[in-house]
């Protein structure tokens, strides 16, 4: 004996009725006036809550793209503002550049007319020794400049050093901190002669060797000037050292020796003058 199929109905259909049905007691609801009826209550209780969560899920998505769109207008801005600040930052390292280096050419000029007399050609350091100071470097002049060994070399406000070594375009300079350095000098307020000595472990405390001072008066004192004597053979005289910051009797009781400080910052050094006169042709012409 078969058994008889019994009827069913798919669920989409069952869904889609029950749908239509609330459709149409809410349009009846509202329509007929009776919002407050059963029906109405019915729909009220159905419908209010599901429209209340589409409402906030609505609200929420447009909150949501409306901040995504603030945040990507921020850092727009952010990006285009940072463009500006990295230009600013660069023009004003360039300015800075600009006025260290007038600065610098400004005491180049002022050194010029303080030693009018001599002959000179401007040159920059393109090379130096490792370290701190520069005790020894090399300059973008050389004998096609008219540049020869033992010209005298100045900066800021006084002596640098001497030319050792000369190529077509460029020369080696020795400077007066160095440790094979040894110029001869005189204190200007007393004329007695002395010895200044490079010192590179004593540069690192800003100071340079004074030796073998000819002060049987014990005139020479603190912060007197110290420059080249007439007496030396490479050196052109009258060219400014530095000053003097201690002096101590010598074990000999009839010389002094001490420290000065150089005029010239020898950390720092960048351009120089090259006096193209030669000592020793000065001294004949004379």
């Amino acid at each position: 004996m078969k058994k008889k199929n019994r009827f069913s109905v798919p669920s989409k259909y069952i869904f889609a009725a029950l749908a239509l049905l609330c459709v149409g007691m809410m349009f009846a609801s509202y329509s007929t006036g009776f919002a407050g009826s059963t029906l109405g209550r019915i729909s009220g209780y159905v419908f209010v809550p599901f429209e209340r969560g589409i409402n906030t899920v609505g609200g929420w998505l447009r909150s949501r793209a409306d901040s995504l769109e603030d945040l990507a207008d921020a850092q727009a801005k952010n990006e285009e503002l940072q463009s500006q600040v990295d230009e600013l930052t660069l023009e004003n390292s360039r300015l800075m550049q600009n006025q260290y280096r007038l600065e610098e050419l400004e005491e180049l000029y002022a050194l010029d007319q303080t030693y009018s007399e001599y002959n000179k050609v401007a040159a920059n350091i393109i090379a130096s020794d490792s370290g701190n100071w520069f005790n020894t470097f090399v300059i973008d002049k050389g004998s096609s400049d008219g540049i020869q060994v033992d010209m005298n070399v100045i900066a800021g406000s006084g002596l640098v050093g001497i030319v050792t070594r000369v190529g077509d375009n460029w020369a080696q300079v020795r400077a007066i901190i160095d440790d094979m350095s040894n110029v001869s000098a005189q204190v200007l307020s007393t004329s007695d002669l002395c010895f200044v000595k490079g010192d590179l472990q004593l540069m690192e405390n800003g100071l340079i060797q004074i030796s073998q001072l000819r002060d049987p008066e014990g005139e020479a004192s603190i912060g007197d000037t110290v420059v080249t004597s007439h007496v030396s053979d490479k050196y052109h005289s009258g060219i400014l050292i530095g000053y003097i910051n201690e002096l101590t009797l010598d074990s000999n009781n009839l010389t002094r020796s001490g420290t000065l400080t150089p005029a010239v910052d020898f950390e720092h050094l960048h351009s120089v003058l090259v006096i193209t006169d030669l000592k020793q042709s000065v001294d004949v012409e004379e």
